[in-house]
């Protein structure tokens, strides 16, 4: 998987298409991968009693996971989606950007 954590992706396919948001977590074994402020969720979530300690239930949104073939990482130069190139830097294989070259 390309994608890493951290990576600046804009959405390409579902219903939160054209959004950008940072990677929160992936998953490489099921090719998924968490956006901040994508594919949002609400959860009913109830008070246990191991947990009275000031929180309170009710309905919460979060992050759902998104496949990672329907997400693009952003270029650093323009902003733009692109794909990832591998190179050669001194020995050791850096990811740049498919279209510019910029190193992400």
């Amino acid at each position: 998987m390309k994608i890493r954590k951290d990576d600046r992706v804009i959405v390409m396919a579902g219903k939160d298409i054209g959004a950008t948001g940072r990677v929160i977590k992936v998953d490489p074994a099921k090719n998924r991968v968490l956006v901040e402020g994508v594919n949002r969720v609400k959860r009913h979530e109830k008070i246990r009693p191991t947990q009275r300690g000031g929180q309170t239930g009710g309905i919460t949104e979060k992050e759902a996971w998104v496949d990672a073939s329907n997400v693009q990482i952003v270029s650093p130069d323009d902003g733009k989606p692109t794909r990832v190139a591998y190179r050669m830097d001194d020995g050791n294989k850096i990811r740049v950007c498919a279209r510019t070259g910029a190193k992400l």
